[in-house]
């Protein structure tokens, strides 16, 4: 899945030259509210909370903001929020699906409508392009932490499905449910990960040109920088040539 990882590059170097950094730690500790909120406020005990933690820190959240969003489960707050996920169309047809979190359904339906619409796509019902990706658990590493062979034979025995390596690092894939299980394994072979979430992985691909592509980049800028959105995922494929010139 080029596609994907070469997003998930851009959004990675992206986020390190970010202005929004603030907008970026809020949306990751409303991410540990909620989940500590759903289950226990240890995140040894609460599978959720302790991924959402490890992001949290991936993304140099202070340890002070992350034990603040914990400590606001317990004082009741995210009791409004819920989970709703949408489904829509980019430019050239692209498979889009944005994760959000919300105490205003309506408010954030209308806003993700409109952010489609201005932006050359199209919101779909439920269900429209969820068929075009897997719900997996993805663990990255830097390149450094050992070659393709160590990396995959780590990861083969922590329990995970598959592994891409490349110059820039490990992807590990593995079972959604298994995602806690087999991070903890690759943790005590390999060390702290790079980054551990659940992610919705494309099975089937879209390629786009520059001007497309120019286009997506639009239309995932505009709907991140919604407050109530979590998270965007897309199935676009591209050429090494077209992403240089983004």
């Amino acid at each position: 899945m080029a596609g994907h990882s070469k997003w998930a590059n851009i959004q990675h170097r992206k986020g390190r030259q970010d202005a929004a950094r603030s907008k970026l730690f809020s949306k990751l500790s409303k991410e540990i509210t909620v989940a500590a909120k759903m289950g226990d406020p240890d995140p040894d005990k609460n599978p959720r909370l302790r991924l959402a933690v490890k992001e949290a820190k991936s993304n140099s959240v202070p340890k002070d903001v992350i034990d603040r969003a914990i400590k606001k489960s317990v004082a009741g707050e995210g009791d409004d929020y819920e989970e709703i996920r949408y489904e829509g169309y980019g430019p050239n047809g692209v498979a889009v699906i944005v994760e959000t979190m919300t105490d205003n359904r309506n408010r954030t339906a209308s806003t993700v409508r409109s952010t489609f619409s201005k932006n050359g796509g199209n919101l779909g019902e439920t269900g429209s392009v969820g068929f075009m990706f897997e719900r997996k658990g993805e663990v990255v590493y830097s390149a450094a932490v050992g070659d393709a062979d160590t990396v995959f034979e780590a990861a083969i025995e922590a329990g995970a499905e598959d592994v891409e390596s490349s110059d820039e690092g490990h992807i590990i894939w593995c079972a959604d449910t298994d995602l806690n299980d087999v991070s903890n394994a690759l943790e005590a072979a390999l060390g702290e990960t790079e980054s551990t979430k659940l992610v919705w992985k494309p099975t089937t691909t879209t390629e786009l040109g520059l001007d497309d592509m120019q286009k997506l980049m639009k239309l995932v800028d505009a709907l991140e920088d919604d407050d109530d959105v979590q998270r965007v995922t897309t199935n676009f494929e591209a050429t090494d040539e077209v992403m240089a010139q983004l």
